[in-house]
């Protein structure tokens, strides 16, 4: 069963091109399903029926989460349930198109609704409070500057970022290309404050942090190598504490600011969305929520007779 699950993964790196976080959530579902399997005398893919499926399903929505509390009453949310099906969707779609397993029990599993959390974006302030340079910066603080500009520049993701190579900047012409999800490329501007910012930091900051052996990424740790996505995460919020900035701030909040400030400044949804990288603009469409709830609190505030 495990053999089978690794050559499912091997096409979603090598044939499908999924991004490698995609690939890491549905290997950890599928070996929560195989440990529960082989506790339930189940050996090969063939045996597995719906029934087995959904019996897995219900006591993952009734198993109660691990944490510090021992009493704690949480139960893992319908996103956590959805990610489960869609795995199994995903693994037996491929099973049944290779022919790997005569059929697909996994066909029937319906997907629970999820609720769309609005993204949250950081205020123009804070965004400006954040990207004020440091006043003598070292070598890896031109790089987290640099990281800074470009993430709010150009809405990358923090993936999109960590993979940035050095042949991938056009900075004289004022743009990026993006190897993103699904290894779709696109071209994405750069502004003229990240460009200044990468240029110094092309010029001083990563020569000294090259080492023999360092790749050709154009962001690099102090030991010369490629951020780990852990890491990268970890030096984004620590320029953000040093900001003064109280408030949690994910990477992910530099992209939703990026999309966001365009659309209350009148960019176009589908402009936003080439530059995103979505592939449908049902995923873009969410900025519109936080846009306009953006305009009616400034309506509010400022308009003489709304109140």
């Amino acid at each position: 069963m495990h053999l089978l699950v690794e050559d499912f993964l091997f096409s979603l790196r090598h044939e499908r091109g999924q991004a490698e976080h995609t690939q890491k959530t549905y290997k950890g579902l599928l070996d929560k399903f195989l440990a529960w399997a082989g506790k339930h005398g189940l050996n090969a893919w063939r045996d597995v029926q719906l029934t087995h499926l959904t019996e897995f399903l219900q006591q993952e929505r009734d198993r109660k989460m691990a944490g510090p509390k021992k009493d704690s009453t949480a139960q893992l949310s319908t996103s956590s349930l959805y990610l489960q099906i869609a795995a199994f969707r995903a693994f037996y779609k491929w099973a049944e198109t290779e022919k790997k397993l005569p059929a697909n029990p996994a066909e029937n599993l319906s997907l629970p609704r999820r609720w769309k959390r609005l993204p949250k974006a950081l205020s123009h302030a804070e965004v400006e409070q954040i990207l004020k340079p440091l006043a003598t910066p070292a070598p890896s603080d031109l790089c987290d500057q640099a990281v800074l500009e470009l993430a709010y520049a150009s809405g990358l993701r923090l993936a999109e970022l960590r993979n940035l190579r050095l042949e991938q900047l056009h900075l004289e012409a004022g743009f990026v290309t993006v190897i993103g999800k699904g290894n779709k490329e696109r071209v994405v501007p750069v502004g003229k404050f990240a460009v200044d910012a990468l240029g110094r930091y092309l010029t001083v900051g990563r020569p000294q942090l090259v080492r023999p052996k360092s790749p050709a990424a154009v962001f690099l740790t102090r030991r010369g190598t490629a951020f780990a996505h852990v890491t990268m995460w970890s030096h984004i919020t620590r320029r953000v504490k040093k900001a003064g900035i109280e408030r949690h701030v994910t990477p992910h909040m530099m992209r939703h600011s990026f999309a966001t400030h365009l659309l209350e400044h009148g960019a176009d949804l589908r402009v936003i969305q080439e530059l995103l990288g979505h592939s449908s603009i049902s995923t873009t469409e969410v900025y519109t929520h936080v846009a306009g709830q953006r305009l009616r609190e400034v309506h509010r505030k400022y308009h003489p007779r709304a109140k």
